[in-house]
């Protein structure tokens, strides 16, 4: 029961990173949206961000993965 438990932990990092990045994406439109001129920079910081939210649920899936395999 409790291996369950921990491969629940382990796919926290998933959810949190869906809600992070739509809350990325939401800040960076309404930056664009005030800012026009600045889309380019905006779009190239958004996508770094959102790279390195997505490697934190990449690394979180995996560990559950390997817990439930192992």
């Amino acid at each position: 029961m409790s291996n369950g438990i921990v491969i629940g932990l382990c796919l926290l990092p998933c959810a949190a990173a869906a809600i992070a990045m739509g809350i990325a994406t939401a800040k960076g439109l309404d930056a664009i949206a005030r800012q026009p001129e600045a889309s380019g920079k905006i779009n190239a910081t958004l996508l770094l961000g959102l790279a390195l939210i997505e490697s934190a649920a990449i690394y979180g899936f995996v560990t559950a993965l390997i817990l439930i395999f192992a």
